[in-house]
C-alpha cells in the first residue's frame, strides 16, 4: 500500500525567492499543506504559470511543472488537460499576467469550462518589473508607470469571471489561511473551472492595498465572508448586515426593528446576486467566499468524447502515412 503523502512531500529544493514578507509564502504555504488531502501522487500533478512573482509558483512545488510566458498559461494547461484528462492540473497567474496580455486566454479557458484550477493573485501592481500600475490598479495610482496618476480605470477580476461564464467563481486572502484552504479545496472539487482570485500584499511596491480586510483591528468591519444558504451579516459584533434597499444592497445595523430576516441571504447558484456582490464597493463589505458555483459540461471531456466517437467509427488515424500521402488527398 501506497504512503501516505504528507505537506513535505510538496516541497521542492529550490530555495524560494520572494521578497521577505511577500503575500505569496502564505498561498505556497497553504497549497503545499492541502495537496496530501486531495490523494492524488504528485506525479499526475501539474502547476502551470506565465511570468510574473506569481509565476515561479511551479519551481517550489514538488509535481510537475511548467513556467511559460506571458500571459498564456491557461492556453498551454488547456492543451495539457485536453491531451492528458487524468492529470490534476493547476494554473497560477497574478493581475498583470492573467488580466492584461493573458486576458483572452483567461476568459476562454473559463468560457470552455476547461476542468482546470485557476489561481489568480491580485496585488494591484506589477511587482516582478518593479511596480507599474496593473490592470487591477485603481485610479490615480501613482507609479513609475504613472507618476501623474493612472488615469485606467481598473478590471474586477470576479465579474470578469462571471462575465465569462464561469462554472466557479472565488476570492479569498493571503493570510487569512483557514478560509483560502477551505476555499481552494472548494476549487478543486469543482469539476469545470474553478476560478480564485487571492488578494495577496505586495509589501514592496503595494504595501497595505488590502489592508481594510487583513488589519485584525478593523477587518471585521470591512469584511463579509460569504456562506451559502446564510444571511449577510458581518462585523466585529456580528451587527452588521447587507439588505436592498429598492434595488440597491445597503448596510444596516442589526436591532431597532431590523433583523436577520430583512438581509440577503446569499445563494452561490444565483448568478444575479453573484455579480452584485462582486460589484461590492466601499462604504460597503468585501465579500469573501464562494460567489457562484454551478455544473455545466467540460469542455475536455466533450473532446475527447468526440475523438473516442470519431476512432470508433474511422479507426486509429495514423499520422505518418498522412503525411507522406503526398501534396493532395480527398476528404470524403
Amino acid at each position: 500500500m501506497a504512503t501516505a503523502l504528507t505537506r513535505k512531500d510538496f516541497v521542492s529544493d529550490q530555495e524560494v525567492r520572494w521578497c521577505p514578507g511577500c503575500g505569496d509564502y502564505a498561498i505556497l504555504a497553504q497549497v503545499q499543506k492541502i495537496m496530501p488531502e486531495f490523494g492524488i501522487p504528485r506525479e499526475n500533478v501539474v502547476f502551470i504559470s506565465g511570468i510574473g512573482c506569481s509565476s515561479r509558483f511551479p519551481y517550489y512545488m514538488n509535481t510537475y511543472g511548467f513556467h511559460t510566458i506571458h500571459g498564456r498559461a491557461p492556453a498551454i494547461a488547456t492543451g495539457l488537460k485536453v491531451t492528458r484528462p487524468d492529470l490534476d492540473v493547476w494554473v497560477v497567474t497574478g493581475d498583470g499576467d492573467g488580466l492584461s496580455i493573458g486576458g483572452n486566454h483567461l476568459i476562454h479557458a473559463l468560457r470552455r469550462n476547461i476542468d482546470l484550477n485557476i489561481l489568480l493573485f491580485n496585488n494591484q501592481i506589477y511587482g516582478l518589473t518593479k511596480g507599474q500600475y496593473s490592470p487591477t490598479s485603481e485610479v490615480g495610482k501613482v507609479t513609475k508607470s504613472s507618476p501623474m496618476g493612472s488615469v485606467d480605470f481598473p478590471f474586477n477580476p470576479i465579474t470578469i469571471a462571471l462575465g465569462a461564464n464561469a462554472t466557479f467563481v472565488a476570492r479569498s486572502v493571503d493570510v487569512e489561511q483557514k478560509h483560502l484552504g477551505d476555499t481552494l479545496k472548494r476549487a478543486h472539487s469543482h469539476r469545470g473551472a474553478s476560478f480564485v482570485e487571492i488578494l495577496q500584499n505586495c509589501n514592496i511596491f503595494n504595501d497595505g492595498a488590502f489592508n481594510d480586510v487583513t488589519d485584525k483591528a478593523i477587518k471585521a468591519d470591512h469584511q463579509l465572508v460569504l456562506e451559502h444558504g446564510k444571511p449577510l451579516i458581518f462585523g466585529k459584533n456580528r451587527d452588521k448586515g447587507v439588505r436592498m434597499s429598492g434595488n440597491r444592497p445597503e448596510v444596516v445595523t442589526l436591532g431597532n426593528g431590523v433583523t436577520e430576516a430583512d438581509l440577503i441571504v446569499h445563494d452561490e447558484t444565483n448568478l444575479a446576486l453573484a455579480f452584485m456582490l462582486g460589484n461590492l464597493q466601499a462604504p460597503l463589505p468585501t465579500p469573501i467566499g464562494v460567489f457562484y458555483a454551478t455544473s455545466r459540461p467540460t469542455y475536455d471531456a466533450a473532446m475527447n468524447a468526440q475523438m473516442a466517437e470519431a476512432r470508433a467509427k474511422q479507426g486509429e488515424g495514423n499520422l505518418a502515412d498522412l503525411l507522406k500521402r503526398g501534396d493532395t488527398w480527398t476528404v470524403n
